[in-house]
């Protein structure tokens, strides 16, 4: 574990090494092509100026994501062959993101520093595996010219794109330490969005500037410009979607059925132990609104149950709760799915999809840690955790609530 923490701080250390090399190496022996680099350079400051959102989405600045690529993959200009190498590759990359994520850091919305490890080893790879093969002659002989070649690129393309899923899991394992091999295929699922568009961007433009020459890049720019406006206004909705989710939660804490934060804090448990369980994207969103959202049956009550634990209701109400909750997540037009966990709060949890499980758990450790279930006795986190435990028999999934003790452990540093 204690290797698997110090990988971020030895990838960011590999990161500046090469970007420290590549910048040094530059300026002694000056810049081959500078009109082909500084075409790419002002492209990469371009996409890192369009930048949109925190900087903390997985693909946020698609543009210079794409010029970095063709840049690493550019063997010719207009039939004429390139000889910029490697560590000139990166030498322009990083200086040009840094150029266009001057006015982003500064507004306090810049990419985040794994980001930037992640673009100078990706497009660091992209070039050790494309330079030096076509410089020498090799990849010539190896696929010659026309559809094989393209057919080359688009392979260093694939392999780059599992490189930098690798890099992006490893991280974020490191750092979470959830389960590795969920992370890889969220991650490698992600490649199939607009990941995928921007290999394709930079593949055709590396094509297309080398028999076109350097008017190409803009020509092909347009079409990633447009699909990033489409992620922007998609991610719009999204929030919006999450916000107006986020609102119903409180509803049943404003009339005062359920304690303040209590729906936020079942969300978080409940992701948090999803993604230690493994659940896909998907199902993690499903799982975070239904969390939200599982108390909001109590507005059906004339009285609210005190502290809004409903385990001291008969399972007749329960489950009458559960299904008017459901009721209610079907007419905001939430996924059906949502509602689906939502209704299945007060079924056996055997009975129950995993989704329900994990939110019936999270809502009773939460309740019992703040003193806030039947008893209304304050037991703590250890106590609440021992209580879930006796009860998996028959409450309460055994490998749930294993998990729960985990993320719990995680959180703290240290194991309950």
């Amino acid at each position: 574990m204690k290797t698997a923490s110090r990988l971020p701080a030895t990838l960011t250390w590999l990161a500046a090494l090469l970007a420290l090399a590549a910048l040094s190496r530059t300026l002694w022996h000056g810049i081959t092509e500078g009109r082909v680099a500084l075409a790419f350079g002002v492209l990469i400051t371009l996409g890192e100026l369009a930048r949109w959102g925190s900087g903390r989405s997985r693909e946020s600045a698609p543009l210079g994501a794409a010029g970095a690529l063709a840049y690493a993959l550019l063997g010719e200009n207009s039939g004429q062959a390139t000889h910029h190498g490697v560590l000139q590759v990166v030498a322009v990359v990083v200086a040009a993101a840094l150029v266009g994520a001057v006015p982003h850091v500064a507004l306090g919305r810049g990419p985040t520093l794994d980001q930037l490890v992640r673009r100078v080893l990706t497009v660091g790879f992209a070039a050790a595996c494309f330079q030096p093969l076509y410089n020498s002659g090799q990849l010539e002989k190896l696929v010659g010219h026309g559809p094989y070649y393209a057919l080359g690129i688009v392979a260093l393309l694939v392999l780059t794109a599992l490189c930098d899923a690798v890099l992006a899991a490893a991280t974020a394992h490191a750092r979470t330490r959830w389960p590795f091999g969920p992370l890889l295929r969220e991650e490698l699922r992600a490649t199939l969005g607009i990941s995928s568009a921007v290999c394709a961007t930079g593949a055709v433009m590396a094509l297309a500037v080398a028999v076109a020459g350097l008017w190409a890049l803009p020509v092909f720019s347009l079409p990633l410009l447009l699909t990033q406006l489409s992620f922007r206004r998609y991610a719009a909705v999204r929030a919006t979607y999450r916000q107006t989710i986020a609102s119903l939660a409180r509803a049943t804490e404003i009339a005062g059925y359920t304690p303040q934060g209590h729906a936020h804090r079942v969300a978080g448990l409940s992701r948090a132990v999803g993604r230690d369980l493994g659940l896909c994207a998907a199902d993690l969103a499903v799982l975070e609104h239904a969390a939200l959202m599982h108390d909001i049956g109590q507005l059906s009550l004339v009285d609210p149950v005190p502290a809004g634990a409903t385990a001291v209701l008969p399972e007749a109400e329960q489950r009458r709760i559960a299904l008017l909750g459901g009721a209610v997540v079907r007419q905001t037009g939430v996924d059906a799915a949502v509602a689906v966990v939502v209704e299945r709060q007060a079924d056996p949890y055997r009975e129950q999809p995993l989704t329900a499980r994990i939110v019936r758990t999270a809502n009773a450790y939460d309740e019992m840690a703040r003193g806030e279930g039947p008893s209304g006795a304050l037991d703590g986190p250890l106590q609440a955790l021992e209580r879930l435990r006796l009860a998996t028999g028959r409450d309460y999934q055994p490998e749930v609530v294993e998990s729960l003790a985990r993320v719990l452990s995680r959180d703290r540093g240290g194991g309950p």
